[in-house]
């Protein structure tokens, strides 16, 4: 199952995937945000493409679970991403995935002016192991991966 993982931001959308078995991720690119139709076309096309099952959106939550303006943007985002495409859109906790996507590629020794250009990609890519790793959970309203889809339907 291939898998499109966002790391959404106000400038920038960083995109990973996985491989077939869900081995192996990869950091796909870093997408400047334009305008949110053209944003979605490429997000869309990139899924299409790769032949994603599943998009997997970073759910920016506080440390202590509560949301904020920016949780509320980026639900309102996966909404129109789920709204675009056939393909169920999921929201997934990304806590510390931007910090922890900076620490590997400190670790690994990247510049400083790379790192800038590499985070969200990296960050999708950390949110994408993370739901990876929790064996790919089926998504409940109950659940850390809520399907986009449902929750429109439910409210």
């Amino acid at each position: 199952m291939r898998l499109l993982a966002l790391d959404v931001g106000e400038r920038t959308v960083g995109v990973a995937t996985c491989d077939e078995m869900g081995l192996t991720t990869t950091s796909l690119y870093t997408l400047r945000r334009r305008s949110l139709d053209k944003d979605l076309d490429r997000l869309t096309r990139t899924a299409s493409e790769r032949d994603a099952s599943r998009i997997v959106v970073g759910l920016p939550l506080s440390m202590d679970g509560s949301e904020s303006e920016r949780t509320s943007r980026t639900r309102d985002f996966a909404r129109a991403l789920a709204r675009k495409t056939s393909i169920p859109v999921l929201l997934w906790d990304e806590r510390l995935s931007t910090f922890e996507a900076e620490n590997i590629l400190r670790k690994s020794k990247v510049h400083w002016k790379k790192r800038k250009d590499l985070v969200d990609q990296v960050a999708a890519e950390v949110i994408l192991r993370s739901y990876l790793d929790a064996d790919c959970p089926s998504p409940t309203p109950s659940g850390p991966a809520f399907e986009v889809n449902q929750e429109q339907q439910e409210g």
